[in-house]
C-alpha cells in the first residue's frame, strides 16, 4: 500500500522552468536538461507588463526643428521611396541599411584593424557608399510605413535601435579612413564623442518629451564622412599626413577638431534643454526622475572605458583599437536603447 501510494502521488510540476520530481518523502527534485538549458535564454530584464505594453502601443513619436540639408534631400527621399514596393516592410528598409553600413564598415576593419594602416581604394569608397544607402534606407523607412499605413512605435524603438549600432560603425570606419589609429588619444575621444551625442540626443528626449533636431545633424554628419572616405580613396596614404603649412598639424588632426567643434555645439543645445527642466513634475523627466539621472549610466560605461584605455599594462587599446571600439560601442548602444524603450513608455 506505500508502494502503490508513493508511485500514486509521485508527480512532476514545473516550476519557474524546471520539472520537479516529488514524493510524498520529499526527497527533493530532479531538473531536467531542456528546462536547465532555457534558463540560459531567459532575458537579463523581466519583458514588458501587459501595462507597459498598453503604454507603448500608445506613444506618439515628437521631433522639432530641421537640418540644413534635410530640406535639399527631401526631395530625393520623396522619389525613392516611391520607387519601393508597398509589400515591403519599413523595418525591413532599415536593418537591409544598417547590414549593408556594418559590413563596409567591417571591410575597414580587415585592412586596418589597428587604423593605422591603408586600404585598398575600393574599400573606403564601397564604405562611403554602405554610409550614403544607410542614410537613404533610414531616412525612407519612416515614409513607407506612413505610406503603408504600417507606422508603430515598435518601429520607431527598431529604427533608433538600428541607428545606435549604425553610429559605432560609422565612427570607428571613419577613424579607420584617416588613420586615427596613429594619435590613440584622438581616435578614442572622437569614437566616444560619437556615441556620447547620440545618447544625449535621446537624453534630451527623455527629459522634454520632443526630439530636436539642430541646423548641423546627422544627415550633415554623414555626408561629411562620406566626401572625407572619397578623400581617402583619391589621396590615398599621403593626403592624411599632409602637413598643414600655417597650423603645422596632419590633415587628419582637422576632422578631429571638427569633432570637438561639433561636440561642443550639440551638447550646448542638448545640455541647455535638459537643464532648462523637464515636462515631469516640478521639472523632472518624463518618468518622473531627475533629469541627470540617464548621465549615470553613460557616464559610467565612457569611465570605464578611460580607465582601461590609462591603466592597461598591455596597451590593449593600442593594439586593438577597433575591437575596443566596438565592444564598448555595442555596450553605449545597449543603454542608449532601453533610454528608447523608456521614452517610449513614459511619454
Amino acid at each position: 500500500k506505500v508502494n502503490k501510494s508513493m508511485s500514486g502521488n509521485r508527480s512532476l510540476k514545473k516550476r519557474c522552468g524546471e520539472l520537479h520530481l516529488e514524493s510524498p518523502a520529499r526527497y527533493g527534485h530532479v531538473p531536467s536538461t531542456g528546462c536547465t538549458l532555457s534558463k540560459l535564454f531567459q532575458l537579463p530584464t523581466p519583458p514588458l507588463s501587459k501595462h507597459q505594453l498598453k503604454r507603448l502601443e500608445e506613444h506618439k513619436y515628437q521631433s522639432a526643428g530641421r537640418s540644413l540639408l534635410e530640406p535639399l534631400m527631401q526631395g530625393y527621399w520623396e522619389w525613392l521611396v516611391r520607387r519601393v514596393p508597398a509589400w515591403i516592410a519599413p523595418n525591413l528598409i532599415t536593418i537591409v541599411g544598417l547590414i549593408i553600413n556594418i559590413c563596409t564598415t567591417i571591410i575597414l576593419v580587415f585592412y586596418c584593424p589597428t587604423a593605422t594602416e591603408q586600404a585598398p581604394p575600393w574599400a573606403y569608397i564601397a564604405c562611403a557608399c554602405g554610409l550614403f544607402i544607410y542614410q537613404s534606407l533610414d531616412a525612407i523607412d519612416g515614409k513607407q510605413a506612413r505610406r503603408t499605413n504600417s507606422s508603430s512605435p515598435l518601429g520607431e524603438l527598431f529604427d533608433h535601435g538600428c541607428d545606435s549600432l549604425s553610429t559605432v560603425f560609422v565612427v570607428l570606419g571613419t577613424c579607420i579612413a584617416v588613420q586615427l589609429g596613429t594619435n590613440p588619444d584622438w581616435m578614442f575621444f572622437c569614437c566616444f564623442a560619437g556615441t556620447f551625442m547620440f545618447y544625449c540626443a535621446h537624453w534630451q528626449t527623455y527629459v522634454s518629451g520632443t526630439m530636436r533636431f539642430g541646423i548641423i545633424d546627422v544627415t550633415e554628419v554623414q555626408v561629411f564622412i562620406i566626401i572625407m572616405h572619397l578623400l581617402a580613396a583619391i589621396g590615398g596614404p599621403t593626403f592624411w599626413q599632409t602637413m598643414i603649412p600655417v597650423l603645422n598639424i596632419h590633415m587628419k588632426i582637422l576632422p578631429a577638431i571638427c569633432t570637438v567643434a561639433g561636440t561642443i555645439f550639440s551638447c550646448t543645445n542638448y545640455f541647455r534643454v535638459i537643464f532648462t527642466g523637464g515636462v515631469g513634475k516640478n521639472g523632472s523627466t518624463i518618468a518622473g526622475t531627475s533629469v541627470l539621472s540617464p548621465f549615470l549610466h553613460i557616464g559610467t560605461v565612457i569611465t570605464l572605458a578611460a580607465m582601461i584605455y590609462k591603466k592597461s599594462a598591455v596597451e590593449l587599446f593600442e593594439k586593438h583599437p577597433c575591437l575596443y571600439i566596438l565592444t564598448f560601442g555595442f555596450v553605449s548602444a545597449k543603454i542608449t536603447n532601453k533610454l528608447v524603450v523608456s521614452i517610449s513608455l513614459y511619454y
